[in-house]
């Protein structure tokens, strides 16, 4: 599974695409941030996060897109970025017909490092462990970004298997009645 993480923000999008599957080796095959000008206006700014995001769809065609899932924080100001950050995202990959998942920030962490509280820098060492890398990606939210498709990819299974069980339920249900 090609798995392209994002890791939205209005400055800095952390974007990175893995490949693997669950129990295997995983693979890096880029990583990187779509910048833009805080100076600029909101429109302009998510233009840019757009085409960044297009890019790396077109390059890499992931099938798959994971996002992290925008949390309430005391910032309203970096979390309504944040959130219009990760529906440019969402909106990518939903035009292409993209399956999108979204992940919140302590299942990345539980996900990568065996902890949801991990720090910045822990998420990094086992991002770089897990993807045999020299050296963590820099800035953070390119490590995030990989994080993410980690995650979804270990994960992906397991949440798989749930919704097929719920679904032969439900299923089940309605020829019983």
């Amino acid at each position: 599974m090609r798995v392209l993480g994002v890791d939205p923000g209005l400055t800095r999008c952390g974007v990175g695409v893995v490949d693997g599957v669950a129990g295997r080796s995983l693979t890096m095959l880029g990583v990187g941030v779509v910048r833009t000008p805080a100076d600029d206006q909101i429109g302009a700014r998510l233009v840019l996060i757009e085409q960044g995001i297009e890019a790396w769809i077109d390059e890499y065609h992931p099938e798959m897109v994971a996002v992290e899932r925008v949390f309430s924080q005391h910032n309203v100001r970096t979390v309504m970025g944040t959130a219009q950050a990760s529906a440019v995202a969402m909106l990518c990959a939903s035009r292409r017909g993209i399956p999108v998942a979204l992940h919140t920030p302590s299942e990345v962490k539980a996900a990568v490092t065996g902890s949801g509280r991990a720090d910045k820098a822990q998420v990094g060492a086992m991002v770089t462990r897990l993807l045999r890398l020299s050296a963590p990606p820099k800035p953070a939210d390119a490590a995030d970004a990989l994080a993410l498709a980690i995650c979804h990819i270990w994960r992906a299974p397991a949440q798989n298997r749930l919704q097929q069980a719920v679904a032969a339920h439900h299923a089940s249900k309605g020829r019983s009645a």
